[in-house]
């Protein structure tokens, strides 16, 4: 059992008596780990009795470094030393290993904002370092607690919120690194003044990696703060080394998004699960070996001894479809492009003038189902709209909703490039569904979603225009409007207003006005004028 605290400020009589405290109520705790500020600018009267024997910590008591020049003094020696009876300076990095195998990595004072870097900062070659001691150790998982005295900048995408504190602006880049690349399964920090306790965090790629334990960041705020807010924490934690794999990678239901995906993906990418040599092993949706984005060949076949597949006409619908383009119901007046199997129609009540569906001529209920043929045709159309938008400083955002429709429609909204990166459109659509329980997980840039996905199976998906795929498997009940709702939001095109098509829709001249002008300004790029 171990207990951690926010910044002391050099109110060591507060802490350790509170600390006593709890023991005489709850039984003995193991160490007490504090982060932030130890010393303040009045602690010496306070200190001098510890240092000098006169008092002494209740309990193993474990600190972290200066964060600014007036406390330097208080740490005679970088890499760590006893300051006191029971009260030790873990050292400026590095990582404390107990005897029950616990393993503790820290990093004492906060990010260089120059360089050199000051005797109280770290330097991203500090954390650099400190990420190397750690994986190149053989089978490295992560460590069981982080103490950092800045927050990890960004913690606080995807999670619940942080109060007054802007976790985009607030900490540290090189925090956040150490945290993605360490996988602590709890995370301290200080400095803010705050109490903190993010919702947990998973440490991999869902459908991509195999499943890891999660991340608990807490921030803790200074002792004996005014506003009563919460500086002591304890919390009970059995060694990574001693537990059961399938134990320790127990996903609680609140766990979210990892806050550092971007920085995930800027690492070097991880070894994949599966090496050319191994038979697919049949628990994964996704063979990752040199077939990757392909379809693994079926159960005994060689991909050569493969017989082509005979093209299938589509089903025919059960009543009229207003997407088929050969029924009377559609409005041909929004048609602005026909292929051979697919054709491309403005959206009624589109987000933007140039929002556009790619639609198969036949009937066909999902992508999943289409043909071959179609999808490859599919496959052109996305490829010309992408080269279309980019010519205007747009990227497209493509989303379906296989769902309470009949007749498959990949929506097509163009978004302004200097408007947002597509990391922040991913993050706009994860953020959305964890505020609504809808699990959207990120599925393999180059495999199709015919690998996740059954025939008849509801599902909802994203797709940017560099291949980036979310997925959603529809289980009950899902809301019909949520794709145009995430880009009509304030955090993408900040249109709210146009989240509901029967709001927007326009009349039919107008609409046949802006028909003829994306026609004309698409022509260069439709290829179905061409082949």
């Amino acid at each position: 059992r171990r207990l951690a605290c926010g910044d002391v400020e050099g109110r060591l009589e507060a802490i350790f008596g509170r600390v006593r405290a709890i023991q005489a109520k709850s039984g003995r705790f193991d160490m007490l780990l504090c982060v932030g500020n130890f010393f303040g600018s009045t602690s010496e009267a306070e200190w001098a009795e510890y240092r000098s024997g006169a008092k002494k910590a209740p309990i193993p008591t474990f600190v972290l470094g200066a964060n600014n020049q007036d406390t330097l003094s208080y740490f005679p020696d970088v890499s760590g030393c006893e300051l006191a009876e029971n009260i030790t300076y873990l050292g400026r990095r590095g990582v404390y290993s107990g005897c029950s195998g616990l393993q503790i990595a820290y990093l004492s004072g906060t990010e260089a904002q120059q360089q050199p870097a000051p005797a109280h900062s770290f330097s991203a070659k500090d954390v650099a370092e400190l990420k190397a001691s750690l994986l190149s150790t053989p089978n490295f998982r992560g460590v069981d607690i982080l103490l950092t005295s800045p927050w990890p900048r960004d913690v606080g995408t995807f999670a619940n919120s942080a109060g007054e504190i802007d976790t985009k602006k607030c900490g540290s880049k090189l925090v956040s690194d150490l945290a993605a690349s360490l996988k602590p399964r709890y995370h301290f920090a200080a400095l803010e003044k705050a109490y903190y306790e993010r919702l947990p965090y998973r440490n991999h790629v869902v459908l991509q990696e195999t499943p890891q334990h999660v991340t608990r960041f807490i921030a803790l705020a200074d002792v004996s703060n005014t506003s009563k807010k919460k500086y002591l924490y304890a919390f009970s934690i059995v060694p990574m080394s001693s537990m059961e794999p399938a134990e320790l990678v127990k996903q609680p239901q609140d766990v979210t998004e990892n806050p550092y995906r971007k920085l995930r993906k800027e690492a070097p990418k991880s070894k994949a699960l599966l090496s050319a040599e191994e038979e697919p092993a049949c628990q994964f949706f996704f063979d990752l070996n040199k077939h990757q984005g392909k379809k693994r060949p079926s159960e005994g076949k060689e991909r050569g001894d493969s017989q082509p597949k005979q093209a299938k006409k589509p089903p025919q619908p059960t009543g009229p479809c207003w997407f088929c383009l050969a029924s009377p119901e559609v409005e041909k007046h929004l048609v602005v492009s026909i292929g051979t199997h697919c054709y491309l129609a403005l959206a009624k009540g589109g987000l933007s003038p140039d929002h556009v569906l790619i639609l198969p001529i036949g009937h066909y209920q999902s992508v999943v189902d289409l043909s071959s043929e179609v999808l490859e045709e599919v496959t052109k159309y996305k490829a010309a709209l992408k080269e279309f938008f980019r010519s205007k400083g747009k990227r497209y955002v493509l989303f379906e909703r296989n769902y309470r429709s009949q007749h498959l429609q990949l929506q097509v909204i163009p978004v302004p490039l200097d408007l947002c990166t597509s990391e922040d459109i991913k993050e706009a659509f994860i953020a959305q569904a964890q505020e609504q329980q809808i699990e959207l997980l990120e599925i393999p840039e180059h495999s199709d979603i015919a690998q996740v996905a059954q025939p008849g199976m509801p599902y909802f998906y994203v797709e940017l225009d560099t291949g980036e795929k979310l997925f959603h498997r529809i289980r009950g009940r899902f809301p019909l409007q949520f794709g145009r709702e995430v880009l009509a939001s304030e955090a993408l095109l900040a249109q709210p207003q146009r989240a509901d098509w029967r709001q927007c829709a326009a009349q039919r001249p107008e609409e046949s006005a802006q028909a003829r002008a994306f026609r004309r300004e698409f022509e260069p790029f439709d290829f179905s004028l061409r082949d």
